[in-house]
């Protein structure tokens, strides 16, 4: 770029406009509430995964503790504590899994990058950054990483398909109750939300030249792709619900509520 040559919306291309947009609508209200939204949700999330207390009322643990490998309360811990000696709370372990899946997902990134950084705040809206370097420096760059992190969420998934079963589970016998049906929507809408990742798409029809071939291929990436089109919704329905899941756990293992049950 020659020296004095502003750019992104003030370069030599684009119209002399003085104002920052044209736009007449309200268009700060989608920033707007999506910075509301996303920061109350990682004050909660942060909050409750340092908290290391009321996460688990059998037969419910809460998905931000799932799976539970430090030191955790009796009856939690499916899988074995491998990391007892953790000094930190144990969703901190895990934590890193399902959040960075989030923070590195295609959606996501137009959402926070519009809401927290302005970049830009919306369409045909200057941004207020003299330059733009995309994501080919740190921290962005780590953006690129998504894909293995989509791995590490299916796992994930597949452990609160599980939590979700062993919650109709009791001494005795079963039980359904308010949590089970709770818990089932999560993963149900945890399921919709990685599935239907751009990522997902690409692995099960990515790399090949004639689909013809590949009819089972061919059938998994059609259905992928009709989920993808509703991913940006997924994305918010799984957020509040995983949020709804973990509340509802400490409101029962802080003795705030009872368990509702149906049967």
């Amino acid at each position: 770029m020659a020296s004095g040559t502003a750019p992104g919306v003030g370069g030599p291309t684009r119209a002399r406009l003085d104002a920052r947009t044209l736009r007449t609508d309200t268009w700060w209200l989608y920033p707007l509430t999506t910075f509301v939204v996303f920061a109350s949700f990682v004050v909660y999330a942060t909050w409750r995964a340092f908290a290391g207390a009321d996460y688990y009322a059998a037969p419910y643990l809460s998905p931000f503790y799932s799976p539970c490998l430090g030191d955790c309360v009796k009856g939690s811990s499916d899988f074995g504590q491998p990391f007892g000696g953790w000094p930190l709370s144990a969703a901190l372990i895990v934590l890193v899994f399902p959040l960075g899946f989030r923070m590195t997902c295609y959606y996501y990134r137009k959402a926070y990058y519009r809401s927290f950084w302005l970049s830009p705040p919306a369409c045909a809206v200057a941004e207020p950054h003299r330059s733009y370097s995309g994501e080919t420096r740190l921290p962005l760059i780590l953006n690129n990483v998504h894909r293995w992190f989509w791995y590490a969420a299916v796992v994930v998934a597949l452990i609160l398909t599980y939590d979700t079963v062993i919650s109709f589970r009791e001494a005795g016998g079963g039980h359904v109750g308010l949590g089970s049906l709770i818990f089932v929507a999560n993963i149900v809408l945890i399921w919709l939300y990685t599935l239907s990742c751009h990522s997902c798409r690409h692995v099960v029809g990515g790399r090949l030249r004639h689909f013809s071939k590949h009819p089972a291929r061919y059938r998994a990436w059609t259905f992928v792709s009709k989920l993808n089109h509703h991913h940006a919704r997924y994305a918010w329905l799984s957020l509040f619900s995983v949020a709804i899941a973990d509340l509802y756990v400490f409101l029962l293992a802080s003795g705030a509520i009872t368990e509702t049950r149906f049967l």
